[in-house]
């Protein structure tokens, strides 16, 4: 096990770092708005895989290949930096139906659970950050691996339940956004953003 004290500091820190919308939570509140609880609920189980699979990575040393070599990290970002424009483009492309009109089309479930697993898991930033972040929190005098293991399953379980509440918060607004042109103008402001997102990740 590792110390209480170290425990709770990395909770805390990392509930912080958690609420600040980033891509991921990005694609969450449009999956929400979109299509409701059962969807929000799909792809928040994807944020925890892929959470847990880019902290995964990066304690396996994949973050210090990555931050060794800036060819590899460069071809990741702009890998990630595209994905999330085809996304955000996608977004603001979306039909989009009034309350009157019908239920909309159901999204595939497949399609959303692989889109929130690789916006989450394929970020080579989030993996450099594990590396850096993580070992501030670690006893040397301790087992490493018991360590990791505890810290890991406390950011994946926090990273799900942050990304659950944005969904909830987002399934709840979109049974008040029953006009076809405020859910026009909802998921092209989503859409604009994840673009943005992407611009940025590539630069």
């Amino acid at each position: 096990m590792m110390p209480l004290d170290h425990w709770l500091a990395f909770v805390a820190a990392s509930a912080i770092l958690l609420a600040i919308p980033g891509p991921t939570v990005l694609l969450v509140i449009s999956y929400a708005l979109g299509h409701g609880r059962k969807a929000a609920a799909a792809v928040v189980t994807s944020v925890a895989l892929g959470d847990l699979t880019a902290m995964t990575a990066s304690m396996l040393g994949l973050g210090a290949i990555l931050a060794t070599s800036a060819a590899i990290l460069t071809v990741l970002r702009w890998f990630g930096g595209a994905y999330l424009i085809y996304l955000g483009v996608a977004l603001w492309r979306a039909p989009v139906h009034a309350a009157d009109a019908g239920d909309p089309p159901k999204a595939n479930p497949a399609h959303m659970l692989g889109h929130a697993y690789a916006v989450t898991a394929l970020n080579p930033k989030s993996i450099v950050f594990f590396v850096a972040f993580v070992p501030q929190f670690l006893d040397a005098t301790r087992p490493f691996f018991p360590q990791v293991a505890t810290l890991e399953a406390s950011f994946v379980a926090l990273a799900a339940l942050n990304a659950a509440i944005y969904a909830l918060l987002a399934a709840a607004a979109r049974q008040r956004l029953r006009r076809a042109r405020v859910r026009r103008a909802v998921n092209r402001t989503g859409g604009s953003l994840l673009i943005g997102a992407g611009v940025l990740a590539a630069s």
